[in-house]
């Protein structure tokens, strides 16, 4: 896994071509059709769950919806969240039998994600690495998103024991945040090598083998570089907020 997505030596220089707006020539050979099934697979690997996603048909939408609001954003069943696997022979097939699907992570099962402006989320990435924090997956999209995957604290033991975040975001409120989204229980975001309406893609920055790091230990410069780039601070004391 580690030779197709990056070991951590030489990551460096793989994330500085994604922050300077070139896409590394590996993941370029990656993302043809036999890349792609190995890079669902190293992610299932890497214990994310998925499913398969709608899929763009030129700027429309492969879903019968008319006029949809999501296009090539959503899962294709509305069962995603009991769908979502890692089993191995279940992607191979999904990935076989529909050559053109996108594919969606469930969150809070085993991870959540921390969901940021792109310009926000590059000066976050390169603040965090100065300052040696263990940064995990991260994912950019052609829509102007930078997606940094974490442990999850949505699955507790004491179904009492879990509280909401006011954080948090669900796939029917993704316009009430514009800034920081955490997606948790009930939230998806779309995995590499998903693509978008207008040949815009989804893709790694650092890959699945990456381990996932505490949410908090990212939490502060992501509100920090959102604030700054929305024209003003984002308050902390909203976070965490028992229900």
């Amino acid at each position: 896994m580690s030779a197709r997505f990056g070991r951590r030596t030489g990551g460096q220089g793989r994330i500085s071509q994604w922050l300077r707006g070139r896409r590394p020539a590996r993941l370029e050979e990656d993302a043809g059709d036999g890349g792609r099934e190995a890079m669902l697979l190293a992610a299932a690997a890497a214990g994310l769950p998925i499913a398969p996603a709608a899929h763009p048909v030129g700027y429309r939408c492969s879903c019968d919806r008319v006029g949809c609001p999501t296009p090539a954003r959503h899962p294709v069943s509305f069962a995603w969240q009991t769908q979502s696997t890692t089993d191995r022979a279940q992607i191979e097939r999904w990935a076989r039998h529909q050559p053109e699907a996108n594919f969606i992570t469930a969150t809070g099962m085993t991870h959540d994600v921390l969901d940021v402006p792109r310009e926000a989320g590059q000066e976050a990435l390169e603040r965090l690495l100065a300052d040696g924090v263990e940064v995990g997956p991260v994912v950019t999209t052609g829509d102007g998103r930078m997606l940094f995957f974490t442990l999850t604290r949505g699955t507790p033991e004491d179904e009492d024991e879990w509280w909401p975040c006011e954080l948090d975001c669900h796939p029917e409120t993704m316009d009430e945040h514009p800034g920081l989204r955490w997606h948790c229980r009930g939230s998806y975001v779309l995995l590499p090598p998903s693509r978008l309406p207008g040949d815009l893609t989804v893709e790694w920055v650092r890959g699945p083998e990456h381990a996932l790091p505490d949410p908090l230990s990212l939490l502060e410069a992501l509100t920090d570089a959102c604030g700054r780039h929305a024209g003003g601070e984002t308050e902390l004391a909203a976070w965490p907020h028992r229900g």
